[in-house]
């Protein structure tokens, strides 16, 4: 089987290098060939340059973008190159930073002998954030499931078929949410335990303001659901409530109304047109090896 590897990177160059090392030690026992593409999402910062050999992976190359366009979009822009230029069987997108453990490749890898073509996630059993972070983690799945129908434990940590990415790269909601629109797409996975890793190097550069956008972009996938059912809310909730309308009683109807007009306002994100004119905004391809 022939598998990339997809990385977006911005300014981390330390932490990628360490995983290009730590992912050539995991897959060497895997009779598989392996290859990399790390997406540079327009960093500021010099690429300091590939010193090990790293035997055990195919080839390395780094796409280099003009404008800076973010985590969810690169990893757009990754799916559309692999799927437009390399010979692949499958994709495993992964964070750069160290918290996508590279040991739990074989795991997913492992599971395409039983599931040759459903995308294999990796399913979050345990996390190395702090307590406030795993609170609004906990608010999101909840919201998610309550508003959408939608239980989605997993990030990009994940192995996709090739006719995965085919569809990934034709639906507009990749360009904003990469687990919202995997879920949308394929709603027959597999799926592994995975344990969120410890970064390589420094604290987490997601704000609280990332974290909902990252959130919402999600819920905003299904978000004819999302209406349908705070509708539901409304008729149901009003009519409990008719004989004892207050201020406070009114506040879940205004929260409600807020996570709605959001959502309305975060599905400008998700456009195919941007999408499929995503690879004009590749500067130039390095081939490390």
């Amino acid at each position: 089987m022939k598998i990339v590897i997809l990385i977006p990177v911005f300014n981390d160059w330390q932490s990628v290098y360490k995983l290009l090392e730590n992912i050539n030690s995991e897959v060497s026992s895997l009779g598989h060939e392996f290859s990399v593409i790390i997406v540079n999402d327009a960093s500021t910062e010099a690429n300091p340059g590939l010193s090990n050999n790293l035997d055990n992976l195919r080839s390395i190359k780094i796409i280099n973008m003009k404008e800076n366009r973010g985590h969810a979009r690169c990893n757009a822009v990754g799916l559309k190159h692999i799927f437009a230029n390399e010979e692949f069987d499958y994709v495993i997108p992964m964070d750069g930073d160290g918290e996508d453990r590279p040991e739990e490749i074989k795991k997913l890898v492992d599971n395409l002998n039983y599931h040759p073509d459903k995308p294999i996630v990796g399913e979050r059993i345990k996390r190395s954030e702090g307590i406030f972070f795993k609170f609004c983690y906990f608010i999101h799945k909840l919201i998610t499931f309550t508003f959408t129908g939608q239980s989605i434990k997993y990030g990009n940590y994940t192995c996709l078929p090739k006719t995965i990415v085919e569809k990934m790269i034709n639906e507009k909601a990749t360009w904003s949410s990469f687990s919202g629109s995997l879920a949308k797409v394929a709603k027959d996975r597999a799926s592994i335990p995975s344990e969120r890793g410890t970064r390589y190097f420094g604290p987490s550069k997601m704000s609280f303001k990332n974290l909902l956008i990252h959130s919402l972009s999600i819920i905003t996938v299904f978000k004819i659901n999302v209406l349908i059912r705070s509708i539901l809310f409304f008729l149901v909730y009003m009519f409990l409530i008719y004989q004892n309308i207050t201020i406070i009683m009114l506040t879940p109807v205004l929260l409600v109304i807020i996570l709605i007009a959001s959502v309305l306002v975060i599905s400008k994100r998700e456009n195919l047109e941007e999408m499929n004119n995503s690879l004009l905004n590749i500067s130039n391809i390095d081939n490390l090896k």
